[in-house]
């Protein structure tokens, strides 16, 4: 008997998918740890920039349940058809052309989840991030994970859960720690609002910099950096 079938030969609602014209729409998926507080961080009725956004589960979530306007930013082509099903808004674009097409101060809150450290313009992207959303939110694999150190002692490159690939097929090319995020939040002006570390599921507050496998932050840019870029 298939696994998507019960006893009765019917299938169960969990793995059934509603159909609009030809398009199957996914499922809700639950939600990662670090996706789970980033939704915890966005208020209600707020406008919500995804880069990055995968296949939609994070913006279909915060419509959903805080009736947030969001917009998604991709480049894949078979997560942007995903994001459609999901009735998700958005725009097929490859991240490191900017964000040109978006007004200053356009989104209360701009997200980019696990997509910083495979990017080349890191601190053009995140000043970006801080232009067009009054708000910005970033989360990453931590490099300071301890078993990491310990890989490189051992002659090897690190290759956990939240860093699956080899060194020489990896996306990752900016891996960072913590204190290496926030020594580059200072440089570039912004005030780090909350912070929240976790491995797998598990929120980490104890010496978090060894123990955890991935950082969220919220931020904001200084009022006098943004007017500097203006002028």
């Amino acid at each position: 008997m298939s696994h998507d079938t019960n006893a009765t030969g019917q299938t169960p609602p969990a793995a059934q998918a509603r159909v609009i014209g030809s398009l199957q729409v996914p499922q809700a998926a639950e939600l990662r740890g670090d996706l789970a507080r980033i939704a915890q961080w966005v208020q209600p009725q707020t406008r919500v920039l995804d880069l990055g956004c995968g296949d939609g589960t994070l913006l279909a979530h915060l419509k959903r349940t805080k009736d947030v306007q969001g917009i998604g930013v991709e480049i894949s082509d078979e997560r942007v058809l995903t994001c459609v099903q999901r009735g998700v808004h958005v725009i097929q674009q490859n991240l490191e052309d900017g964000l040109a097409m978006f007004d200053d101060q356009q989104f209360d809150i701009v997200v980019l989840s696990q997509t910083l450290q495979s990017m080349h313009n890191t601190e053009h992207l995140l000043r970006e991030m801080t232009r067009v959303g009054r708000e910005a939110i970033v989360s990453f694999p931590n490099f300071g994970y301890w078993p990491h150190g310990w890989s490189i002692l051992s002659g090897r490159m690190p290759v956990t859960g939240q860093m699956p690939y080899d060194w020489h097929d990896t996306p990752n090319i900016h891996l960072c720690t913590l204190k290496d995020f926030e020594r580059l939040a200072h440089k570039l002006g912004f005030s780090i609002l909350e912070r929240a570390t976790f491995n797998a599921k598990r929120e980490v507050k104890f010496l978090a910099g060894w123990r955890s496998t991935l950082a969220a932050y919220r931020f904001t840019a200084d009022p006098q950096q943004l007017a500097l870029r203006r002028s």
